[in-house]
């Protein structure tokens, strides 16, 4: 036999003897820890959607799912992290689409959305809107839009970071309404938080302001959702104010670094949607304002690529940058 026809042979036996003890593996997977890492600092909408995934998982599975929160770069280092784990099954990504579909089409980003992750399942879809600190004035949408054409410039709107999804909602606001609102990028979205309260900067649009706006201190002017949030029935969605396809999706998902055997991920796909499916994570996912569609990983991977897409009209259309 020649050396190249015996090393190719060799090859081959290798990988299909490799093959059982990876079927062995992940049939019992999960035999240890799991670890999720977060794009984005604590306190955030981020983390109030990991935490009851994590604490649910750990339950089910009993093995302890951690939450690593590597924030920075609008969710690009935890990201990049995430696509460089091992594909054992043990480190896996939970972000917004903001990383996937907004940041990759605004920069090079060192990661590739549909070549360095496998799908997982979808943990949770945002039903909030936009708020305003009531010193400013407005009481209403329609309100802070007249407002916003006769001061330009004036209102400021915080954000979790440049190229996150939460600035494509003020970008596709202004783009739509014609109007001029300064954007002011933190670190996440509980930093921006610790500044709207005191009126520092005076709008945002994220799930940790809800709490606020049912204490008085914060006015909720809109949905963008496709339904009204059932916790503020009487909070028109932007689609009845007149501002049809200008919602901007923000949704949350769990990855795999590419590689990942499928076992797992179709283990670990199904445990998330009989999750999803519970009276128990439905409550805990309605409390932070959330809710989880089923998907499977094949759908989710045809849905990145629509809302890819779709973030990439918006920022050539509304001729957005990085500023």
């Amino acid at each position: 036999m020649k050396r190249r026809e015996f090393l190719g042979a060799a090859g081959a036996t290798l990988a299909a003897s490799a093959l059982p003890h990876t079927a062995a593996r992940a049939a019992q997977w999960p035999d240890k820890p799991v670890k999720f890492i977060l794009p984005y600092a604590p306190g955030g909408a981020t983390d109030l959607v990991a935490r009851p995934w994590a604490e649910m998982l750990t339950k089910a599975f009993n093995q302890q799912f951690v939450l690593e929160h590597r924030g920075g770069a609008g969710g690009m280092i935890g990201t990049e992290a995430a696509s460089k784990a091992a594909a054992d099954g043990y480190t896996f990504l939970l972000t917004p689409n903001a990383t996937m579909t907004v940041l990759p089409n605004l920069r090079k980003t060192p990661y590739d959305p549909m070549k360095s992750f496998d799908p997982v399942g979808r943990v949770g879809d945002l039903v909030t809107g936009f708020v305003i600190h009531p010193s400013v004035g407005p009481k209403t949408f329609k309100e802070m839009v007249e407002y916003a054409k006769k001061n330009p410039g004036k209102l400021t709107y915080g954000s979790a970071g440049l190229g996150t999804a939460t600035q494509m909602r003020l970008e596709m606001l202004k783009f739509k309404a014609g109007i001029d609102i300064l954007h002011v990028p933190y670190r996440g979205s509980a930093d921006a938080l610790n500044d709207l309260l005191p009126g520092n900067v005076q709008m945002m649009n994220e799930i940790n302001v809800l709490p606020h706006v049912k204490a008085g201190k914060l006015i909720l002017l809109n949905i963008n959702h496709s339904a009204r949030n059932p916790d503020f029935p009487d909070t028109p969605t932007l689609t009845e104010l007149g501002m049809p396809d200008a919602d901007v999706p923000i949704w949350y998902s769990v990855w795999a670094p590419a590689g990942t055997p499928k076992e797992i991920i179709t283990t670990f796909n199904a445990k998330i949607v009989e999750l999803a499916k519970g009276d128990d994570m439905k409550a805990r996912l309605r409390a932070i304002n959330t809710q989880a569609p089923i998907q499977t990983p094949e759908e989710m991977r045809a849905y990145l690529e629509l809302d890819s897409k779709r973030n990439a009209d918006l920022i050539k259309t509304a001729n957005i940058k990085l500023e």
